[in-house]
């Protein structure tokens, strides 16, 4: 009898597991704040950290989360239309597709072990189609993923990768856009119930000391139905990208001339 109780209950946690919703947590700005970084790498393998490329820390922290299990992405600062302060190497639409490229291939050599990438900032950036483009076509060089961390609802990251065949994700939840500890836990709840009616939902934070009390309490005491996962896990690998139609080419061009401002052409008489 308790034999079969043993095996009843070890099926239970395997059928609850194989359908329980999906919940990826992403703490950005990985690089500057050592202890709190490492208070969030130590609750669970399962948080990915987002680290900056010219923080004072980024191979050591980047190693450090690997070495535990972490998963580790780029937080690669991107142009806002405000006027907050930026990172060294911001990337701006109207760079030419060379600054871009060595700003990205100098970004993958200072995180090691960045399986992705997401951007820090950047409404301005990733909502211009010509500069995510470029963005795109430096990426294809690595073997990247784009987290979409959507900062801007007019975002071009899929429309673009698309052309490239990198595989995106996309931002469900802000943690921390307002730093107390109430309104963070009911930004992790809000979380909880989009990956419980979806599926899966992606949340991103930072390393704030609100966060990490947050996410300490939250984390040990997750629904039975939610399952803390990798952000890899919510990645969906791309099929070979086919040889373009030119009715593919077409619609491409036509999408690029729409962008273009009204330049007023004559007609013809």
């Amino acid at each position: 009898m308790i034999k079969h109780l043993f095996y009843l209950g070890i099926l239970w946690l395997n059928v609850n597991s194989v359908f329980a919703a999906k919940l990826a947590v992403v703490i950005d700005d990985f690089g500057y704040r050592q202890h709190n970084e490492e208070q969030i790498i130590s609750f669970t393998p399962n948080i990915t950290i987002a680290v900056l490329p010219h923080s004072p820390n980024a191979k050591q922290i980047a190693t450090r989360a690997h070495q535990h299990g972490n998963e580790v992405i780029i937080h690669l600062p991107m142009a806002p239309m405000g006027k907050q302060s930026l990172e060294k190497d911001t990337l701006f639409p109207d760079m030419t597709e060379a600054e871009v490229k060595r700003v990205l291939d100098e970004a993958v050599s200072s995180v090691p072990y960045a399986i992705g990438v997401n951007n820090h900032m950047g409404s301005l950036m990733t909502s211009d189609f010509d500069g995510m483009h470029k963005v795109m076509k430096a990426l294809r060089h690595h073997a990247l993923f784009f987290l979409d961390s959507k900062t801007i609802g007019k975002t071009q990251v899929k429309n673009t990768a698309s052309d490239y065949n990198i595989a995106v994700v996309e931002r469900d939840v802000f943690l921390d856009f307002q730093q107390t500890e109430s309104a963070i836990s009911q930004q992790f709840d809000l979380a909880v119930k989009i990956a419980q009616k979806n599926g899966h939902a992606i949340a991103i934070g930072h390393p704030y000391p609100e966060t990490v009390n947050v996410l300490r309490e939250k984390l040990a005491n997750l629904p039975s139905n939610i399952e803390l996962v990798k952000i890899s896990q919510l990645i969906t690998p791309l099929p070979p990208k086919h040889k373009p139609t030119l009715k593919y080419i077409f619609e491409k061009f036509k999408k690029r001339f729409e962008k273009l401002p009204n330049l007023n052409l004559v007609k013809p008489q």
